[in-house]
């Protein structure tokens, strides 16, 4: 794995999994560029998998020393994170040496998510009379009734939707597998997907139990999802910048405001420790105090 091909790779996923802005990409990449001047000075010169945890620490002490202030320690951390978490993704990596370093404590940043309404209107967004409409709503119903991430939803299975328990089976990171429900209204629009669209295509046999196919009757590309809510995004008129895992993101938000307990909901999310399911907590802390402000009595200085 070159440092090129390991940079282009984290730069889509940057974008579809966890999508970030360009401006947030490019600052990430401005970081990664010192690890790998750090590297190619290394005798010999190393690939990104060829660093171990300590040639890591090595790197980050280096950074400090220099005067970096904590929140640029912190986001050339994150960035470093997010290269190994690319590489794991793609198979490239079967463990991640950045998982044992440590980082300064900061407020942790809320993620952008989206009301019902604009989901209801992403949804109207949709041209029913345009081809694979009926794929297109599936999906945006899954990606939200579901808590899906972007990678999830390209890989799931026929044989791991059961609608008559209602739950979907989803191998998630690490090949991890949990069961998630699926609501009836997603139900639905696959179950029209699939008798309309997906039955008039010329599906490959390596790809005949994948549920969203392209139209040219292959897997559909994580690239392709977050096009199509880009589009619907615009004409639906939200100016927020969002991608799939804004649905993951709403899809929490919405559980936890609405009483959902947070073991559950970490459950549903495959998160592997309460603590990342925590941060929805905050989310909903804020958005109680907002209402607070906006409509108590009391919120008012007289």
């Amino acid at each position: 794995m070159d440092w090129d091909s390991a940079l282009r790779d984290l730069r889509t996923y940057l974008k579809l999994e966890r999508s970030l802005s360009d401006r947030t990409i490019t600052a990430y990449l401005t970081d990664l560029a010192k690890l790998r001047a750090y590297a190619e000075r290394l005798v010999p010169p190393r690939s990104p998998d060829q660093l171990d945890l300590e040639d890591l620490q090595h790197f980050l002490t280096t950074i400090a020393s220099g005067g970096s202030s904590a929140r640029s320690q912190a986001r050339l951390l994150s960035a470093v994170r997010g290269l190994y978490r690319s590489l794991r993704l793609d198979g490239t990596l079967k463990n991640d040496p950045s998982e044992l370093l440590e980082s300064p404590r900061l407020g942790r940043h809320l993620p952008e998510f989206l009301s019902v309404e604009e989901i209801d209107a992403i949804v109207r967004a949709i041209d029913m009379s345009r081809p694979m409409a009926h794929r297109d709503r599936a999906m945006i119903e899954t990606l939200y009734g579901c808590g899906l991430r972007v990678s999830e939803l390209c890989g799931l299975r026929i044989s791991r939707v059961h609608a008559t328990e209602g739950f979907v089976r989803v191998v998630g990171k690490g090949d991890k597998e949990r069961l998630v429900p699926i609501s009836p209204e997603a139900l639905h629009w696959m179950d029209l997907y699939r008798s309309g669209e997906r039955a008039h295509l010329q599906v490959r046999p390596s790809d005949a139990d994948i549920l969203f196919l392209n139209a040219r009757g292959g897997g559909i590309s994580r690239v392709a999802v977050f096009a199509l809510v880009k589009r619907l995004a615009a004409k639906a008129g939200i100016r927020k910048t969002i991608g799939p895992h804004t649905f993951r993101h709403s899809f929490a938000t919405h559980l936890v405001e609405g009483g959902a307990d947070l073991r559950a909901v970490q459950e549903m999310l495959g998160h592997a420790s309460i603590t990342t399911t925590e941060i929805y907590t905050h989310l909903d802390r804020d958005y109680l105090r907002s209402n607070i402000l906006r409509f108590h009595p009391r919120s008012r200085v007289a």
